[in-house]
């Protein structure tokens, strides 16, 4: 289920984004203790000083896992594959709206709320309240 969204430029990169996704997530967090820390699971496109930081920051355990630990693992082991999975379900799951697919606005005010709309569509569907 999408928690929080930013948006930007298609050529823009996944860690200047972090600290907006991180700051649009609508919920309240649970207070991070030393028995329930928070975890939060990144690519190796996140891989930088900066976003190490503000994942600190946000009391947030960071995964960020490089490629090259990612083809050992997958080598090691028989049958393994990267958690990423879930982004990448999601965002099958966006591409399912036509409307978003394509940018047709031009207001990114508009865009973000197909966006939402989308993102408690999903969140619903999920939830299974239709059903």
């Amino acid at each position: 289920m999408p928690l929080g969204l930013a948006v930007a430029g298609a050529n823009r990169p996944d860690m200047k984004l972090v600290e907006a996704t991180l700051q649009s997530i609508p919920l309240k967090r649970p207070k991070v203790t030393k028995h329930h820390p928070q975890h939060l699971c990144l690519d190796a496109g996140y891989d930088y000083p900066a976003v190490h930081e503000l994942v600190e920051a946000w009391s947030f355990t960071a995964h960020i896992r490089p490629r090259r630990e990612e083809a050992e693992a997958r080598q090691r082991l028989p049958g393994y594959r990267a958690r990423r999975w879930v982004v990448e379900r999601t965002h099958s799951w966006m591409n399912r709206f036509r409307r978003l697919l394509i940018r047709w606005e031009k207001k990114v005010e508009n865009y973000v709320a197909l966006l939402h709309f989308a993102c408690a569509w999903i969140t619903f569907r999920t939830a299974g309240v239709f059903g």
